[in-house]
C-alpha cells in the first residue's frame, strides 16, 4: 500500500498561518505532527480502531486542507485493511468527487476496486461450503468496473499490473456465473434463454476460460431448437478453439 511522506511543513504552515507570532501555537504544531505519527504507527501494528480514531480526529481539525487530503488517502488504507469495506468505497469516491485531478486518484480507485473485489462470501456460506460461483456476483461487476477505469485512465500507474491480473479473474468468475445461469435455463427447457445467456457470456468474456461452456450450451440449445446449422457452426467454433475438449 501507498505510504505518505513527512508532513510536518504542512503541518507547521497549517497551524502557524491561523496563529502567528504565538509562541504557545509551536508545541500544538508537534503536537499534531505526534498524532499523525503515531497513527500511522497503530495501523502499522495492526491497531486499526485507534490509527482510524486519531486521523479522524486530526480531519476533523484541519477540513479542506492539503492535510485533510492525506489522511482521506491514509484512512482509506486503514478501512480497507481493517475490513470495512463500505468506509473503504466511500472515503475513496470522496476524494475523487473532491479532487478528480489529484495524483493520487488512481490509488483511490485500487482501494475502492480491492474493496468490491474482497466482500466475499458471508459466514455461513463459507462454513457450509456453498459453491458462492452460483450467487450473482454484483460485487466483483463493480470491481471489474473499478479496475478497468484505473487500467484506462492510468495504464502507467504502479497499480495497474495488479489491476489487470485481477481483471482476468473476474472475467472468468463473471463467465462462469453467467454460464450457470445458461445450464439452468437449458435444463428447464428455455432454450431460447439459454441461447442468450450463452451468447452473451462469450461476446461479453471473450477469452475467458467460461468460453469453452458457453459454446456447448449454445450448441445443445441450438440443437433443441431444431437449428442444426447453427448448431454445427458453434461446433466448429468450439472444435477449433478448444480441440480436445469436443
Amino acid at each position: 500500500m501507498k505510504r505518505f511522506g513527512p508532513l510536518l511543513v504542512i503541518l507547521t504552515g497549517l497551524v502557524l498561518a491561523s496563529c502567528a507570532g504565538n509562541d504557545e501555537k509551536a508545541d500544538e504544531v508537534q503536537n499534531v505532527s505526534d498524532a499523525y505519527t503515531k497513527a500511522q504507527e497503530a495501523i502499522a501494528q495492526s491497531n486499526y480502531r485507534r490509527g482510524i480514531q486519531i486521523f479522524e480526529a486530526i480531519q476533523a481539525r484541519f477540513p479542506f486542507s492539503e492535510l485533510s487530503r492525506k489522511i482521506q488517502l491514509e484512512l482509506m488504507h486503514a478501512y480497507y485493511s481493517s475490513g470495512q469495506r463500505e468506509q473503504a468505497i466511500d472515503a475513496a469516491d470522496t476524494f475523487m468527487r473532491e479532487n478528480p485531478t489529484h495524483p493520487s486518484v488512481d490509488y483511490a480507485l485500487y482501494i475502492k476496486a480491492l474493496s468490491y473485489f474482497e466482500t466475499g462470501p458471508g459466514m455461513l456460506e463459507r462454513w457450509f461450503r456453498k459453491d458462492t460461483t452460483k450467487r450473482p456476483p454484483k460485487e466483483l461487476e463493480l470491481s471489474y468496473a473499478t479496475l478497468r477505469r484505473l487500467v484506462e485512465r492510468f495504464p502507467a500507474s504502479e497499480y495497474a499490473p495488479d489491476a489487470e491480473q485481477r481483471m482476468v479473474y473476474i472475467k472468468n468468475r463473471l463467465a462462469q456465473y453467467e454460464n450457470h445461469v445458461a445450464d439452468y435455463y437449458y435444463r428447464r427447457g428455455a432454450y431460447v434463454a439459454a441461447l442468450r445467456r450463452a451468447k452473451s457470456a462469450l461476446e461479453q468474456f471473450n477469452g475467458a476460460e467460461g468460453n469453452m461452456r458457453s459454446l456447448q450450451i449454445m450448441a445443445n440449445s441450438y440443437d433443441k431448437l431444431g437449428m442444426t446449422d447453427l448448431a454445427d457452426d458453434a461446433r466448429r467454433v468450439l472444435a477449433a478453439n478448444f480441440p480436445n475438449e469436443g
